[in-house]
């Protein structure tokens, strides 16, 4: 039997606020074609009213963390606002190896390390339409104080001035067509060559 070709690691990126988590939860809910599979992160950070252990996040103390991280157990790992959050590498690597497609949910620091960590990854930037509109999402939230949403606006700043290292930039001025972008560019890379292989070798059997 053939071995399947390796999924797709897509990395979706955005400031806090950006409207990432909420794109990728419509494209877990209605994938293109074949299914995604959700790396959950681990963090440091408490838990949020609503959020459920291994849905958004494996809650786990500093001292666990550091812990994984000594044993090499991360593709990446950061401090963001103060908490700790990392990519393990059980999340991912074994479903690319089953040929599956991975999708993170991952700050711009972190996407960074993992370009470095697995250059094959496809990287994908969430950026609000201007600063007052992502200023006005921090506020709706709720999540945060004065001081914190200052320092997010300071950090989106810096973030924005980097998406020009990821493939694909989308603005989320309209959710649905943002949502249809990004499900555009996870179509698209599912039509490259290397994914098509089967069918591409039956059509050369066919043809001979």
């Amino acid at each position: 039997m053939s071995t399947p070709p390796k999924g797709f690691l897509f990395i979706v990126s955005s400031p806090s606020g950006g409207g990432k988590t909420t794109l990728i939860r419509r494209l877990l809910a209605n994938p293109p074609g074949e299914p995604l599979r959700f790396s959950v992160s681990h963090t440091t950070r408490p838990r949020r009213d609503g959020e459920t252990e291994g849905r958004e996040y494996h809650f786990i103390s500093a001292t666990e963390f550091e812990k994984m991280a000594r044993h090499g157990d991360f593709l990446e790992h950061n401090e963001v606002h103060g908490n700790f959050y990392g990519t393990s590498k059980a999340e991912v690597l074994p479903r690319l190896s089953l040929g599956e497609d991975v999708v993170l949910d991952i700050d711009v620091q972190g996407a960074r390390d993992i370009r470095t960590a697995y250059p094959e990854a496809i990287s994908i930037f969430i950026v609000p339409s201007s600063s007052a509109e992502l200023e006005r999402r921090l506020r709706a939230r709720g999540l945060d104080g004065e001081d914190a949403i200052r320092k997010r606006l300071i950090n989106a700043a810096k973030e924005i001035a980097q998406a020009q290292d990821f493939q694909y930039v989308i603005v989320n001025d309209d959710l649905d067509r943002a949502s249809l972008e990004l499900e555009s560019v996870v179509r698209a890379a599912r039509l490259t060559p290397t994914r098509q292989a089967k069918v591409l070798e039956r059509l050369r059997k066919d043809f001979h």
